[in-house]
């Protein structure tokens, strides 16, 4: 059963026609890969699909309903990651899952030590968002990814600044996700270890 479609997505960026009629669909425990050189609407897409930027014609449908007809519901089941990773810089991890991913739901200390476990984060590392490096950073956003329990993933370049401990980590929880029912859409220049079967791919030109 196709959860997520996509159909005659159209998008310009000023007098660029970055997204050119696109259609996809995707069933519970599938991922789509969305490669492309740079510049070919890799995160417009991502950013059209979360309802960030508007399109110019086409429709995004979630459980078989247009996503415009009902953001509130679509929104409650997504869970977002850009190119940034949108923590506070004044904040330590867990402050600021619970500032974050607390504004979508209840979490409590538990709940925030085991994500920030399944990324390869130490609950017991206090130090500041602005001290951690980036790649320490990428794991405290996946693990707010995490947190939210939202069926959906839109995850642009989620990888990025991880080394090669922490793209298996990325593999592993992604697996986990798809063989649970969840499905994903991942900008992606890294190929991507899910179980056969799971993956599609769509580049872009």
């Amino acid at each position: 059963m196709t959860l997520l479609a996509a159909q005659d997505l159209h998008l310009w960026r000023g007098d660029l026609h970055v997204l050119r009629g696109l259609h996809f669909e995707l069933a519970a425990g599938q991922c789509l890969q969305v490669t492309g050189v740079n510049g070919a609407g890799k995160s417009t897409l991502l950013r059209a699909l979360a309802g960030l930027l508007p399109l110019e014609s086409g429709t995004v449908q979630w459980r078989g309903s247009n996503t415009r007809a009902d953001p509130h519901a679509y929104h409650s089941e997504l869970a977002w990651l850009g190119h940034g990773t949108a923590l506070k810089a004044d904040l330590s991890a867990p402050e600021n899952l619970r500032y974050s991913a607390g504004l979508r739901r209840q979490c409590g200390r538990a709940d925030m030590d085991a994500a920030l476990a399944r990324v390869g984060f130490s609950h017991s590392d206090g130090r500041l968002a602005r001290q951690m490096s980036a790649g320490q950073q990428r794991r405290v956003a996946l693990a707010r990814v995490l947190l939210l329990d939202c069926a959906l993933w839109l995850l642009d370049e989620p990888t990025s600044n991880l080394d090669s401990g922490g793209q298996h980590m990325f593999d592993q929880i992604l697996s986990a996700h798809l063989e649970q029912g969840g499905l994903a859409v991942i900008a992606s220049h890294q190929a991507l270890a899910v179980p056969a079967g799971r993956l599609q791919g769509l580049e872009l030109t």
